[in-house]
């Protein structure tokens, strides 16, 4: 009884370390899905899919294995992989005034994971959707604003309202984004009950 207690832990944490891979993987994809689908850039902004599959992680692997996800692309990336927006990667994209949009994915994934292992109704998936995106773009934004201005020699004009304005074009993709995460995110989690 002991060693099929023990097998099943093992399979488990195997499963998981699979899922959190994969995760990291479609991130990976996601920040340039542009460099796959050029069609995919809109008045000069990249579609990026990294806030949908960061919020996606949340809600099929629950916070903690979302967040280990998130931690995962971000370390790959920091350990030289071009896996960051426009293949970019390395210790140096800290600096970057875009850095605290890949920190805000792991609280995005926590987050969204949170929400829904308290409650696993339609509703609560986009509600946690919605808040989880609302995190990665407050989170960005104010990092971004600050290291422009601390860090990144911002031009004189560059205020806290022009970096909210920069946010502005990819917003209404965000939110539509968002919110078939949570409708996609509810169906997957239905289905992979019933397989457990």
């Amino acid at each position: 009884m002991t060693t099929v207690t023990v097998k099943t832990k093992s399979r488990m944490s195997t499963l998981s370390l699979v899922y959190c891979g994969m995760f990291a993987s479609l991130m990976m994809i996601g920040a340039n899905i542009t460099a796959f689908a050029p069609f995919l850039v809109v008045g000069g902004v990249p579609i990026t899919l990294q806030t949908f599959f960061a919020v996606l992680s949340g809600l099929l692997l629950g916070s903690r294995l979302g967040a280990i996800s998130m931690i995962v692309y971000m370390c790959i990336g920091l350990a030289g992989a071009p896996v960051f927006a426009k293949f970019s990667g390395g210790f140096g994209s800290v600096i970057s005034p875009t850095f605290g949009f890949i920190v805000s994915f792991i609280f995005v994934a926590y987050i969204a994971g949170k929400i829904v292992e308290r409650n696993n109704k339609l509703h609560s998936y986009i509600i946690a959707a919605l808040v989880a995106m609302t995190v990665n773009y407050v989170f960005g934004t104010n990092w971004m604003y600050a290291a422009y201005k601390l860090w990144a020699a911002a031009p004189d004009v560059f205020t806290y309202k022009v970096a909210w304005l920069w946010m502005m074009p990819p917003l209404p993709k965000d939110i539509l984004l968002s919110i078939l995460a949570g409708v996609f995110g509810h169906r997957m989690y239905k289905v992979l009950k019933v397989r457990r």
